[in-house]
């Protein structure tokens, strides 16, 4: 990766910046910029920000850079509202991660055997991303250590109350007694949110990223070649996190593809 990447001057780890190098990361978007040195620095982080604004690599590259990657234990928890985005910022650890050694991220959500995921967490996952229904049970069953936990996130956080999940929520951090960075990440902050990070949250840096209205005139028509199809998704992601959309119709070629 070449000195004038804007991701250099975070001072990630060479391994984390050679991968955001291969999947086309070139600048780092607003949300990244005020937020990435903040959780490096250890503070907690209350971010507004929309879907597509860049906020998992946000969390995400603090998290891989603050690692012991000698410890086979999980050190952060991320919480997500939905099983497909604990899919997605799991997949997505994994890809900033794909040069770090012996890295390991363990989705947890409903739907998928309970066996599986306890397996997968004996094997010394670093990184928990789950839902909070299917992370209450592994905690009630003390299938979950976080002795050594030293982030939590809440990722999209209004739509985890909106889907009914407040007292879950609450139950998880209430149970975390030990110190550690908490940030939380939501497109909105009515008084239900701001009533968890006030308690939650210490000394919390505030950051918020306004999406902008600006009416498309044109249509403007390119397209990308991917030389490897498994990388189509990552490509796309990272353009619409760095282009300034606003609406925007996604056409697959089945079914499937849609959910991925």
């Amino acid at each position: 990766m070449s000195s004038n990447n804007s991701f250099a001057h975070f001072g990630l780890d060479k391994n984390i910046l050679s991968a955001l190098s291969d999947l086309g990361y070139e600048r780092a978007t607003p949300i990244q910029e005020q937020g990435i040195p903040i959780l490096l620095k250890g503070e907690d982080l209350l971010a507004q920000a929309q879907t597509g604004t860049g906020k998992t690599a946000t969390f995400a590259l603090p998290i891989l850079s603050q690692l012991d990657h000698t410890l086979k234990a999980p050190q952060a928890l991320i919480l997500a509202p939905t099983r497909e985005l604990a899919i997605q910022v799991a997949e997505a650890l994994q890809s900033y991660a794909k040069h770090l050694r012996g890295f390991l991220v363990t989705p947890i959500y409903g739907g998928q055997d309970f066996g599986t995921q306890l397996r997968s967490l004996k094997r010394g996952s670093q990184v928990i991303v789950g839902t909070p229904g299917r992370l209450m049970d592994h905690m009630r069953r003390k299938t979950l250590p976080l002795d050594a936990l030293k982030m939590v996130v809440l990722d999209e956080a209004d739509e985890m109350l909106k889907m009914g999940f407040a007292e879950d929520v609450e139950w998880i951090l209430g149970q975390l007694t030990k110190p550690h960075q908490t940030a939380l990440f939501s497109a909105t902050l009515p008084a239900s949110i701001q009533k968890i990070a006030q308690k939650y949250l210490k000394n919390a840096k505030k950051i918020q990223i306004k999406s902008s209205t600006n009416t498309v005139e044109a249509i403007e028509q390119s397209y990308i070649s991917v030389s490897n199809r498994n990388q189509k998704l990552d490509v796309l992601t990272r353009i619409l996190e760095v282009e300034d959309n606003q609406g925007v119709i996604i056409f697959t070629r089945t079914k499937t593809e849609s959910t991925e």
